[in-house]
């Protein structure tokens, strides 16, 4: 059973963006489908797609990559865990380095950037960085 599926996404696109891989497979959730839709959203990855398959469903990410092949996704990290969660209200949300950066939360209004979510005026729970 794994405890924090969320740090194996994660992971997966990680160690993908290292091996310079064009897509990452992994079981697909409505958390994960939620985030990789905000890296998309905040062009950190081409696109994702829903690949039926039984008992799972799997969510494939293709990943982006720069004309000379530099990484889109130079750092990616879990913030909040499941022994440790981490919330912050809108006015307290982070700037990734000075903007540069992203951080996707889990809000009442669903998963977002830290950019949509100080637009909407909601804070939430930080899910993890991106860079």
């Amino acid at each position: 059973m794994m405890t924090d599926p969320i740090a194996d996404m994660l992971t997966r696109i990680r160690n993908a963006v290292q091996i310079e891989r064009p897509f990452v497979d992994m079981p697909a959730t409505k958390l994960k489908i939620g985030i990789a839709d905000v890296l998309q959203r905040e062009g950190y990855i081409w696109d994702y797609e829903i690949l039926e398959q039984h008992p799972q469903n799997v969510l494939r990410i293709n990943l982006k990559y720069g004309l000379n092949g530099e990484r889109v996704i130079q750092h990616i990290r879990r913030i909040s865990k499941p022994g440790r969660r981490v919330y912050a209200g809108v006015r307290d949300l982070p700037d990734v380095l000075q903007g540069l950066g992203i951080c996707i939360l889990s809000t009442n209004q669903g998963i977002l950037s830290n950019r949509e979510a100080k637009k909407k005026g909601v804070g939430g729970e930080i899910l993890c960085e991106v860079w």
